[in-house]
């Protein structure tokens, strides 16, 4: 599951940016980089980043469908689906 990176509710939550797009991911179900850049308002290498560190915990998963790639939540992981309906939590109060 991690590659090198652990999985902690700091490193998971750690910044703004990073929860805009978690949400984002989770929303959608399925999205692009241009997507989840347009839904956040950050820039290319914010996004890039913090997608890397997602994937890296095993949290979300990449699929590329020729030259674009999607991202969307790996619900193999287990803490993927805590972490959604967390997120759905929040956000219905």
């Amino acid at each position: 599951m991690s590659e090198g990176k652990d999985l902690t509710i700091e490193g998971i939550f750690s910044s703004k940016g990073r929860v805009k797009i978690l949400k984002a991911i989770f929303t959608h179900g399925e999205i692009n980089i241009s997507q989840l850049i347009k839904v956040t308002g950050l820039n290319y290498r914010v996004v890039s980043k913090h997608l890397e560190y997602l994937k890296s915990v095993g949290i979300i998963e990449e699929l590329s469908i020729g030259r674009v790639k999607i991202y969307r939540p790996n619900w193999l992981n287990p803490h993927t689906r805590i972490i959604d309906e967390f997120i759905r939590l929040i956000e219905s109060s």
